[in-house]
């Protein structure tokens, strides 16, 4: 785990609230120089804590579904496996692939137009693999709150921050709109300059463009990814099973004030209630875990939980 001190804790803070925000303006907020700012946010990244800087944005304004299976396995070997992971890799409607520990051993998202894009890759899986899926579970993703990063402050409960939600709306983009989000969803903090060099455009045009992906929640921000195992943390994933789908807002609106949560999903598929959370251990999770429990006995009925422990392919557009 690294050691870093909270000068660069609130640099973390402020770029994960907002990761296109200039140095001067980061600055100006936590009391240091915009040079001082850029020192310590290229060591952040030489010490691999910042990983990348890049755009939530929303697949289903693009007019893409988002599919996402759990496998758990059995009888399976190493040679199997990596199979199994071959398999999946070289197929393009997939754009996320990992390992899992907890209630399942791989997880494979999909972004396609058509949901019968992927029936004949989960014909070809089943019948290759099927019988090494002791269960498998699917849903299709609809959205999610971003909560972000709030453990990087210890009083990060007295900012007040507001999750980043999609609009439920529909947007029309154009291909210009497109290769814009591209760049920025690649890279969170290229100059606008750049992207109209890269398109062929104006200055004028792009920040317009961009100010409209923003307000229309195309784009629902701009962040930083960072590596939580330096940091001494890790993300799992908690899907509860509710007796009452409508006490699940009682829930949300509860386990909102804890600066450990990351993000809400909406999903249609096997869970009620999806959440990602960010914890030192697994005694921290339960602990989470359990004083949901007792804060809602007849309404959470079950859970399951799992973390992705190793990437194959994490999010392309």
């Amino acid at each position: 785990m690294e050691k870093i001190d909270l000068k660069d804790r609130k640099i973390l803070y402020e770029l994960d609230i907002d990761s296109r925000q200039s140095f001067r303006s980061i600055g100006r907020k936590i009391g240091l120089s915009k040079d001082v700012v850029a020192g310590r946010v290229k060591n952040l990244q030489e010490k691999g804590i910042i990983k990348r800087f890049f755009s939530y944005y929303d697949i289903l304004q693009l007019g893409l579904n988002f599919l996402r299976f759990y496998f758990k396995f059995q009888y399976v070997t190493p040679e199997i496996k990596k199979e199994i992971i071959d398999h999946f890799m070289n197929d393009d409607y997939v754009n996320n692939l990992f390992s899992t520990e907890g209630s399942y051993d791989l997880g494979v998202l999909m972004m396609v137009k058509d949901i019968s894009d992927i029936y004949p890759l989960w014909k070809k899986t089943l019948a290759k693999y099927g019988d090494y899926f002791s269960n498998q579970v699917f849903s299709v993703y609809m959205g999610e709150s971003i909560y972000g990063h709030g453990f990087l402050l210890e009083d990060s409960k007295k900012h007040g921050r507001t999750p980043l939600k999609k609009n439920w709306g529909k947007v029309e983009i154009d291909d210009l709109d497109l290769k814009i989000l591209k760049l920025l969803v690649s890279n969170s903090r290229i100059p606008t300059l750049e992207i109209a060099k890269k398109l062929k455009s104006n200055v004028t045009t792009i920040h317009s463009r961009i100010e409209r992906l923003v307000k229309s929640k195309v784009i629902l921000g701009f962040t930083v990814e960072l590596d939580l195992d330096k940091l001494g943390y890790q993300v799992w994933k908690v899907d509860f099973y509710l007796s009452e789908y409508t006490k699940i807002n009682q829930i949300v609106n509860y386990i909102e004030k804890n600066p450990l949560l990351y993000c809400v999903d909406y999903t249609i598929g096997y869970a009620d209630l999806e959440l990602e959370i960010n914890v030192k251990n697994i005694n921290e999770l339960h602990d989470i875990i359990e004083d949901l429990h007792s804060k809602f006995p007849r309404i959470i009925r079950n859970y399951t939980y799992f973390r992705g422990v190793k990437y194959y392919k994490w999010y392309t557009l």
